[in-house]
């Protein structure tokens, strides 16, 4: 528990997590099952569905799948490392394997390096000697990364292109790591897919192309902005008070701060906690709230949030 909770915000914690609710994870084990059997259900039922509608339905299905991962690295719904990565391996959305997004997203809970280039896996922000180094093509290609629409539109691809150059430097070093881990998630994601050509109607290259990179964008709106640069840690963290459907389909990660704050409770808890002391949050996180992502959209569709230059790093 963080050391700035006072007593009774600690017992209102803790009330939580002892319910049995918390106790059981029942909700989580059910979204799991949920999940699971939705993307088997699709798939099989495409023929009478049809390629629209089972695009349709594998799109936020796949975003869905993205948030439940980041439960299971996380400890929901067991506290088992080697069963909860069992339960996230399922290579739905294809292009990142479960153990490289848990330990960058773990690393990336180090909150006093929130946003900082080269240290922050998650970053969005590039240090001042690589903006100065940057071509007139690359500037413009991370100017638009910052408006809500090229976020939409190119953050999955930069994303992806900064994944494959990343991790084939690791494979040319050798990292046996590196190596076990895109065989076997490639191994997996071959079976898949040919589960795929020869269970439904959806061609392998419109999976990947037209579902995949797709649900990864929808994914990439959550994280527009979730973070910001700032002196203060605590200050660098976002309270998005969005509608009921991105809160379901981002499983109530847009109350970002009470996250990092309280990494160990559960997607279902996230709004009452944020609800208990919603003044107390506003004003740790020096008033970075966003009335959810339609105000992003109308006042950043177009415009940029922010310079992707880190202010002070």
């Amino acid at each position: 528990m963080p050391h700035y909770f006072d007593d009774d915000h600690r017992q209102q914690i803790e009330a939580l997590r002892r319910r049995f609710t918390a106790r059981t994870e029942w909700p989580t084990w059910l979204l799991l099952i949920g999940v699971y059997g939705a993307w088997f259900a699709v798939m099989l039922g495409s023929g009478w569905l049809g390629l629209g509608w089972s695009t349709a339905l594998l799109i936020p299905l796949l975003v869905l799948w993205l948030s439940v991962q980041h439960e299971l690295l996380h400890g929901h719904p067991t506290r088992s490392v080697a069963l909860n990565k069992l339960l996230g391996y399922a290579p739905f959305a294809v292009w990142y394997p479960y153990t490289l997004y848990r330990d960058s997203h773990l690393l990336h809970h180090r909150d006093e390096d929130l946003t900082v280039p080269g240290i922050d896996p998650e970053s969005r922000y590039l240090s001042a000697e690589r903006w100065r180094g940057s071509s007139l093509l690359g500037r413009s290609l991370h100017w638009l990364n910052k408006t809500v629409l090229g976020r939409f539109i190119l953050g999955a691809p930069l994303a992806l292109l900064a994944l494959a150059g990343e991790e084939l430097d690791r494979l040319r070093r050798g990292d046996l790591q590196a190596w076990r881990m895109w065989l076997t998630h490639g191994a997996l994601t071959v079976l898949m897919l040919v589960f795929i050509a020869r269970c439904s109607v959806l061609p392998v290259w419109h999976y990947l192309l037209l579902i995949s990179v797709p649900a990864l964008s929808v994914a990439m709106i959550r994280s527009y902005y979730e973070h910001r640069p700032h002196e203060r840690p605590e200050q660098r963290t976002v309270l998005n008070e969005a509608g009921w459907p991105w809160r379901w389909l981002f499983l109530n990660l847009n109350f970002h701060l009470v996250h990092h704050d309280l990494p160990k409770l559960a997607w279902y808890d996230l709004p009452e906690a944020y609800r208990m002391r919603r003044a107390q949050w506003v004003a740790r996180s020096g008033g970075f709230v966003v009335q959810g992502y339609g105000q992003l959209w109308r006042r950043h569709g177009l415009k940029p949030i922010d310079s992707p230059e880190h202010p002070f790093h």
